[in-house]
């Protein structure tokens, strides 16, 4: 196929555009999880989990005939067929489900207790990071193969995607530590595509449409909140100031 064909140039611009849809989920993770480290390695570990991230795409990339095999069953019961891709997505949805509620419960628990949620170290961190971008890259580069039979267009989507994750990485992470709310949101997401990736895992198929119009619509209604909140003191600075004259 001529890469400046038509019929490229239009794969290339879906496949650029899912590449950062899914690529959002390993934005907040990665932002959660080096917001837990000291503050002078969160930006290490932010860069750190983008390049993996990055290597891990291409890396899969220049192995697609073992990519497809992973597809292939090795393991039957009864009607189910077990594939190594459904047993990384049962896993890795696992984890994310884990993980996800384990840190909504370490904020609840530190609310109640007024304590501060314990410090993770910079390998561990890397490590969660490094597990969630395994599947986060496999399904990134599964969706890739399904969308164009190019490599080259395969590959300057996920670098173009990538490019894109990391100059908004720091922006993402400070507006989740900035705002609570939107951080337990966020997890909620991540908890969400787990269970989503459990699901797939299984062999039920979930129309993706549904994921992202329920988290946009909830994403919607939380920047409502924040700026309901935000008007809130300077209205009632405003009848403050009129009961006063």
């Amino acid at each position: 196929m001529d890469f400046f064909s038509t019929e490229n140039i239009v794969s290339l611009l879906t496949l650029t555009f899912l590449e950062i849809v899914l690529g959002i989920d390993n934005i907040v993770f990665i932002s959660i999880v080096s917001g837990r480290l000291p503050a002078h390695q969160q930006r290490k570990a932010q860069l750190i989990g983008i390049g993996m991230a990055f290597l891990g795409r291409i890396v899969l990339l220049l192995t697609i005939t073992w990519i497809i095999g992973l597809s292939k069953p090795f393991l039957h019961i009864n009607q189910f067929a077990l594939s190594y891709r459904d047993l990384i997505l049962i896993v890795g949805g696992l984890f994310l489900v884990g993980k996800s509620t384990s840190e909504i419960h370490r904020r609840i628990e530190g609310s109640e207790h007024n304590t501060t949620p314990k410090k993770l170290s910079l390998g561990s961190a890397l490590i969660q990071i490094l597990i969630l971008d395994v599947v986060f890259s496999l399904d990134s580069i599964i969706t890739a193969i399904g969308l164009s039979d190019v490599l080259l267009t395969m590959i300057i989507a996920i670098v173009i995607s990538l490019g894109i994750m990391l100059l908004f990485m720091k922006h993402v992470s400070e507006f989740i530590k900035k705002h609570p709310a939107m951080k337990i949101l966020a997890i909620s997401f991540l908890i969400m595509i787990g269970t989503v990736l459990v699901i797939e895992g299984l062999h039920v198929h979930v129309p993706k449409g549904y994921i992202y119009v329920s988290m946009a619509f909830a994403l919607g209604i939380e920047f409502l909140n924040m700026w309901v909140r935000k008007k809130t003191p300077r209205a009632k600075a405003v009848v403050k100031e009129t009961v006063d004259h």
